[in-house]
């Protein structure tokens, strides 16, 4: 499903990523641990192709089978957009617009009629438990109820990778406790691949793998 070799970054002189290997399986939840600065969000925007490995060192990078190497910018957005879902730390949602809106808007960047991903976003949202607060703003919704509004909008185009960073560090232990049963519920029912950056032993714990970073390197 994804297979990233020799991938270096550099900001600077200062190198982040020093030939990153990782091959991760279909249906794969595997977590990324390691120190603050290790490059483990550096690697996961690499890998969500919201930044790109040094174009002077050869590398491989695939997802689901495809290249992304020589895309152009839109190529990786279309991309980025159809086979990739993101949930972060702080759930970045829209404050203006309803738990329902705020699922749909990826399905809009995809042309998607209005029809089409409002069945979509209900669909999920009955899913994760959201069924009666489809009409509600972010604030008007716990933060556990936030995180979910974020999944439930990662889970929108029914991409083939979901990657987050640090997707419980803003939760209570039990809401943290929920999300983290939450991701296993979705691989078991959708089939995606999580790749979780974390610094919760206890989720990284439940993975199917756990792999740790330190100084730019997996070890």
């Amino acid at each position: 499903m994804i297979v990233a070799e020799n991938i270096h970054k550099y900001y600077g002189d200062v190198e982040v990523l020093k030939g990153v290997n990782l091959h991760i399986k279909k249906g794969e939840i595997v977590a990324i641990v390691g120190p603050s600065g290790a490059g483990k969000t550096t690697l996961l925007q690499i890998l969500g192709t919201l930044d790109q490995p040094q174009k002077q060192i050869d590398f491989t990078l695939k997802i689901n089978q495809i290249s992304l190497k020589n895309l152009s910018d839109k190529q990786l957005s279309e991309f980025r957009n159809k086979h990739i879902g993101f949930i972060f730390q702080f759930h970045q949602l829209l404050p203006e617009f309803t738990a329902l809106e705020n699922v749909c808007i990826p399905a809009f960047i995809a042309k998607k009629s209005k029809k089409e991903a409002e069945n979509e976003a209900k669909k999920i949202l009955d899913f994760l438990g959201l069924s009666l607060r489809l009409h509600h703003k972010p604030n008007e919704l716990s933060g556990g109820e936030q995180q979910r509004v974020a999944v439930a909008r990662a889970l929108i185009n029914n991409p083939n990778v979901i990657l987050a960073d640090e997707p419980s560090g803003n939760l209570d232990s039990e809401s943290a406790k929920n999300l983290h049963e939450l991701f296993f519920k979705l691989r078991d029912e959708f089939g995606q691949t999580f790749v979780l950056v974390t610094h919760n032993e206890e989720l990284a714990n439940m993975a199917d793998r756990k792999l740790t970073m330190i100084d730019g390197k997996i070890i």
